[in-house]
């Protein structure tokens, strides 16, 4: 019988340089490996954030980098920010671009800023020959129309989806996976409709986070999340598709893997 510490699950979205995560990351990471999580990526919200991330990728092993100003601090960038973001982005542990991309819920950045960001990112994931890591909230169409303004397909991921089934077929379309977090856990009845949509995303689309140290799942929601939880999304996405746990999370890896590149022999 498979247990959680050979389950090899890939977090794709950690912000690990919080203060919350990052004072006892050793443990953290500890915790990880021992409930089945075989690697990280640890995600870049502003220049600083990205130099953090890069940092700690480069002390452990099975923790990635993606680097990149969150939309909602595009509009605290400071000069030379870019430039740090750019540099960066060179590094041997940085494996994407991001997180980037639009915000209608929050009120810290114009809109038309955030746009002008969002192209910068993908013109650098471009550039690198990286994936591209996007936020998304309350903007789903504006993010799909952006994107379609490329041409062409997007190599990446929409993080931590909570849109409609539209929205997903038009990601898919295209080129982006779609991941999902600690809500397809929740137990109020109004997500029924994103477990409905994580039912069908194409299992080779597919990929899981936690967002920690946000979004817990049930049932720990109201403590600190961290990337050991991620089991319980894996266990409810399994139970949604009617997979066994070992064969989604394996999936799911084997999805992080080939997306970002990443070494599936070099754990934490």
């Amino acid at each position: 019988m498979t247990g959680p510490a050979t389950l090899g699950l890939v977090d794709t979205h950690a912000h690990l340089d919080d203060d919350r995560l990052r004072g006892d990351l050793p443990a953290v990471l500890r915790q990880a490996r021992e409930l089945g999580v075989a690697q990280i990526i640890g995600i870049g919200t502003t220049a600083s954030s990205s130099a953090a991330i890069v940092e700690i990728a480069s002390q452990h092993p099975g923790v990635f980098a993606a680097v990149g100003i969150q939309p909602n601090h595009v509009a605290e960038a400071q000069e030379g920010d870019w430039d740090r973001v750019q540099s960066l982005a060179q590094n041997f542990r940085v494996v994407a671009i991001g997180e980037t991309g639009l915000d209608r819920y929050w009120d810290r950045a114009p809109f038309p800023l955030q746009q002008e960001w969002f192209d910068r990112h993908l013109e650098l994931a471009a550039a690198t020959a990286l994936p591209v890591v996007i936020h998304c909230r309350n903007c789903e169409r504006d993010v799909i129309q952006q994107l379609e303004g490329w041409g062409t397909p997007v190599r990446g991921v929409l993080h931590s989806f909570t849109g409609s089934g539209d929205d997903a077929d038009a990601l898919l379309a295209l080129g982006l996976h779609l991941s999902f977090a600690g809500m397809v856990t929740f137990a109020n009845k109004g997500l029924d409709a994103l477990r409905g949509v994580a039912q069908r995303i194409p299992l080779d689309r597919l990929l899981v986070e936690t967002d920690s140290p946000y979004l817990s799942p049930h049932p720990l929601r109201g403590r600190r999340n961290e990337p050991a939880h991620i089991l319980w999304t894996v266990r409810k996405l399994a139970e949604i598709r009617g997979l066994e746990v070992a064969e989604l999370a394996q999936a799911t890896a084997r999805n992080a893997q080939n997306l970002f590149r990443l070494p599936p022999e070099e754990q934490i």
